[in-house]
């Protein structure tokens, strides 16, 4: 989630004031990663509430992810040129009046519109934060220690996501989860106004506009594919035509970012199988965690009968996996490497998907929670690894551009796992939704088992 690593000379800061910065902007990062996933547990309801099926209900998750992913680049270069925490600012204002509508919304349509212009809020945020922290802590020690609170924060808030929202859901219906960013906002601008530092990059890059523009239709075109694709057909002209359109934009991207002096992903990272094999693994690694997610909000509410707050209560033991082991994995890379945390990433993620490939409507809870638990545990050790393997080896001027590129290829992830998973079952009944499901444990553990390649390639200590 870095952008540019260059850096104009920071304002010295008391120890307590650069903290102070850090816990701020790990607020702001804890409401972005729960948004993310909070959505998740109270999609039956939104459907009740408005209407619409799962299919319908896969675009409120992934018009945030798509229009996160396909800005965090460009929402870092502009923090660089105009200023971090203006940037900021702005992110958290978008953020907190598109919640606002989303919290209204009448009808799907504007629910999504809502969430699409949460996720370009959300942008703003992850990346830009995290640039500011690097800013504040000009020591390398204390910026390592700050990393790795940064690091167990975002494991956190992505698993906690369900639980808060069942929460929420069974107090005060579907709407809450998009009402409780409100105080939050309000909240961080009032701390970022009184702590945090501008900033800006010593060398602000250019924009690119055209770039852009082709990553954003690609993202969309890939996830609108998977979505609609078992309502459309996969063979029908419009899938093939959508095929088509996409393979041209593919083409057009890497055309342009190859010839531009300053492009918006510097496809010249691709040529290191380390940098590919982490982007790959974090890609991966936000499939299974988001596959894990919708399939077990939809078998627990609608095939066991569970309410939101207990059917969110039953992932208690992924976010407790997750964030028990996310700072572990970070004291682990800088002692040992990456290889060995994104071997147990991979191997417990393997195992808890394995765990449920026989789910049924007869399935012990018991079971269900030490699955849970198994994913839990490897995605907190993955994130870490992942993140040093991307950077490992570059020099400070690319190392930035590398962490934007993981960070981007996690969201791609989220929208795909999302996407998959509600293909998986779209149109099941509630008796059939447990057999529908058992293909997604298979990609969980398939997705283990990538991480397991994805350690042969990272070197054994840092």
């Amino acid at each position: 989630m870095l952008t540019t690593s260059l850096a104009a000379p920071p304002a010295p800061l008391s120890s307590r004031r650069r903290w102070t910065v850090l816990a701020v902007c790990a607020l702001s990062m804890f409401l972005v990663g729960v948004d993310a996933t909070i959505v998740n547990v109270g999609l039956p309801e939104i459907g009740r509430g408005l209407d619409v099926g799962t299919r319908g209900l896969e675009w409120v998750v992934d018009a945030y992810t798509v229009a996160m992913a396909s800005l965090l680049i460009v929402s870092g270069a502009l923090a660089d040129r105009l200023g971090r925490r203006r940037i900021f600012r702005t992110g958290l204002l978008v953020f907190g009046l598109a919640s606002l509508v989303c919290a209204l919304a009448p009808s799907l349509g504007v629910l999504v519109a809502a969430r699409a212009v949460q996720g370009i809020g959300a942008s703003m945020l992850s990346p830009v934060a995290l640039a500011i922290v690097v800013n504040a802590m000009p020591d390398p020690r204390e910026r390592a220690r700050a990393i790795g609170v940064w690091a167990s924060v975002f494991g956190l808030s992505m698993a906690a996501g369900p639980v808060t929202g069942g929460a929420l859901i069974g107090a005060f219906g579907w709407r809450a989860v998009f009402w409780i960013n409100a105080p939050v906002v309000v909240i961080a601008l009032v701390l970022v106004a009184l702590f945090v530092p501008e900033s800006r990059g010593e060398r602000a890059r250019r924009l690119d506009l055209p770039g852009q523009l082709l990553l954003t239709l690609v993202l969309c075109l890939t996830v609108g594919l998977l979505i609609e694709g078992p309502r459309i057909g996969w063979a029908s002209p419009v899938a093939l035509a959508g095929y088509a359109l996409t393979a041209v934009a593919t083409a057009c991207f890497v055309r342009i970012e190859l010839r531009r002096e300053e492009p918006l992903m510097d496809l010249g990272l691709f040529r290191r199988p380390p940098f590919v094999t982490a982007v790959l693994g974090a890609t991966a690694v936000f499939v299974a965690l988001n596959v894990t997610l919708l399939l077990s909000t939809l078998y627990l509410q609608q095939a066991r009968g569970l309410t939101p707050l207990a059917a969110g209560a039953v992932t208690l033991p992924l976010a407790l996996g997750a964030t028990v082991c996310a700072p572990w994995s970070g004291a682990l890379v800088g002692r040992l490497g990456p290889r060995r945390p994104l071997l147990l990433a991979g191997g417990f993620t393997a195992a808890g998907g394995l765990c449920l490939v026989g789910l049924d409507g007869d399935t012990g809870v018991p079971l269900i929670l030490f699955a849970f638990l198994l994913i839990g545990i490897g995605f907190g050790f993955a994130n870490a690894p992942l993140t040093n393997t991307a950077v490992s080896g570059l020099p400070p001027s690319r190392a930035g551009v590398a962490g934007a590129v993981t960070s981007t290829s996690r969201q791609v992830g989220v929208a795909v796992g999302i996407a998959v998973a509600g293909g998986l079952v779209a149109g099941a009944d509630p008796a059939g939704l447990a057999a529908a499901t058992r293909p997604g444990w298979l990609i969980v553990a398939a997705c283990g088992l990538f991480l397991l390649v994805a350690a042969r390639t990272a070197r054994p200590r840092s």
